[in-house]
């Protein structure tokens, strides 16, 4: 269960803030796929299903053996029995015809993955990610997560883990539960590193992958500017301030606030992939060259001096231009 270094998040594919064309659905795979991403992260919640439908018909014909896909539990569809017409209110632009129904139970999970398997349309998931447990820690144990091992231990699945905002519980899952990868999201970031506190260097010693996702933190880290997005909120004025800095200096070393967002985190050794989302084609293609571009070493340490880089954070190795 080999992850490439950049993986893609299908968030977008379910119509993310906006609606997509299934054309445009196809092309950012498409274009990943060129760009030598193997790594295909999903989840119910996002679109209501709508992106694992896209994602399945545009992996469709390409060698199983070749790609690592996951997906999430935790969030059951179901229909709406009151449904007249309205659009879904949890950030995705799709008819609201399907609720979200939280449900941590091993029989949730199964269903759950029974569905996904056909929205998919594939026969096997390699990671299954329990979602946004954060409320739910005691049922998510009790149920989800040991489900989860039975499916790993009969072959069904080759990975399972947990993926969330929230480092501290995902690291008390760490502790209290027998799982081989977690996604954080947003709490490993060029802005800000909490997760270094417990949840990295626990999952080092634990042997527990990580895949950083929301390295952006929402959007501050892509444009530090008023009015950009935080935590998928407006940034408060002194992170935008903080952000801005940190570009400054990048500027100073000829690399942009993006490109150095992307090369921190997988850095640290417990780090598998770096999963970013694309709205577009284009997107995919300027995240992967963002990607390849080598950070010079004397930029972190600018940026540790100048305090806005916590001392004790792995950066990548200088290599050979």
């Amino acid at each position: 269960m080999n992850l490439t270094p950049l993986g893609l998040g299908c968030a977008q594919l379910g119509n993310l803030y906006r609606a997509m064309s299934d054309e445009t659905a196809t092309a950012i795979v498409d274009t990943a796929w060129d760009r030598g991403i193997r790594y295909f992260d999903t989840a119910p919640h996002y679109g209501l299903g709508l992106s694992e439908k896209r994602l399945g018909a545009a992996l469709a014909g390409r060698p199983r053996a070749e790609y690592v896909l996951s997906t999430k539990v935790g969030r059951l569809l179901v229909d709406n029995p009151d449904w007249a017409g309205e659009r879904d209110t949890e950030g995705f632009d799709v008819p609201a015809s399907l609720t979200r129904r939280r449900d941590y139970s091993r029989d949730g999970v199964l269903r759950s993955l029974e569905s996904s398997l056909g929205r998919l349309g594939v026969d096997r998931i390699d990671i299954a990610f329990v979602h946004d447990p954060e409320d739910f820690v005691e049922e998510a144990l009790a149920g989800a997560l040991p489900a989860l091992v039975e499916l790993r231990e009969q072959g069904v699945l080759r990975g399972i883990g947990l993926g969330m905002n929230f480092d501290s519980v995902l690291a008390e899952f760490v502790r209290r539960a027998d799982v081989d990868i977690v996604m954080i999201a947003g709490r490993y970031t060029l802005l800000e590193q909490p997760a270094q506190d417990e949840l990295l260097p626990l999952c080092v010693e634990r042997d527990v992958r990580v895949v950083a996702a929301g390295v952006f933190n929402s959007g501050i880290l892509a444009s530090p500017r008023p009015g950009a997005t935080y935590n998928y909120e407006s940034a408060p004025a002194e992170l935008v301030a903080r952000a801005a800095r940190i570009a400054d200096v990048c500027a100073r070393h000829g690399v942009t606030l993006p490109e150095a967002a992307i090369a921190l985190p997988g850095a640290h050794p417990a780090v598998a992939s770096v999963v970013l989302g694309a709205s577009s084609p284009a997107q995919v293609e300027s995240n992967a060259d963002r990607a390849a571009v080598r950070v010079p070493p004397a930029l972190w340490a600018e940026l540790v001096a100048e305090g806005l880089l916590r001392a004790d954070t792995p950066v990548p190795e200088e290599t050979e231009a």
